[in-house]
């Protein structure tokens, strides 16, 4: 098995795993969250697979998921209403921490051995979507855990005005 048919059972995995999410969801905005970023893990999957393939590969699109996240955690902000409802998927969304985590170490370490700089150039996306999505479900739990007293990352710093 080479790189890119780990990568493509990777991104399959995960995207599996954020439908299942979804599916899990009572609250539409996480719904939407995780479907977004279950859509973002298949256009991960079909780059790995045109670069498998050597078939002249576009960066995956950017993502909407941040934008939804943010839309959605400011909505929440503050009313312990929704976080109550996600307690019982604090599991569930560490075990996507942990995913999140290994596909970005694993994206790294493509990104240290691999010469070709188209490739390089897509790779660095999807990391940097991976990260995205790591910092979207790090808010998530975050948000759950502690509802009155959630604050937020730096890509949702603006969330509410003062």
């Amino acid at each position: 098995m080479n790189v890119f048919d780990i990568a493509m059972e990777k991104e399959l995995e995960v995207k599996v795993y954020y439908e299942k999410l979804a599916g899990e969801s009572a609250l539409p905005g996480i719904t939407n969250i995780f479907t977004l970023l279950a859509a973002d893990e298949q256009r991960h999957f079909e780059a790995v697979q045109k670069m498998r393939r050597k078939i002249d590969c576009d960066n995956p699109a950017d993502s909407p998921a941040l934008d939804a996240a943010r839309k959605v955690l400011e909505k929440y902000f503050g009313d312990m209403g929704p976080a109550a409802q996600m307690k019982n998927c604090l599991e569930s969304y560490r075990h996507a921490l942990l995913i999140e985590s290994e596909s970005i170490r694993f994206y790294e370490g493509i990104l240290k051995t691999e010469a070709d700089t188209q490739l390089k150039t897509v790779v660095a996306t999807i990391l940097d979507q991976e990260r995205e999505h790591y910092s979207i479900v790090e808010n998530l739990y975050e948000y759950v855990l502690k509802p009155e007293y959630f604050l937020a990352w730096a890509e949702f710093s603006n969330l509410r005005e003062l």
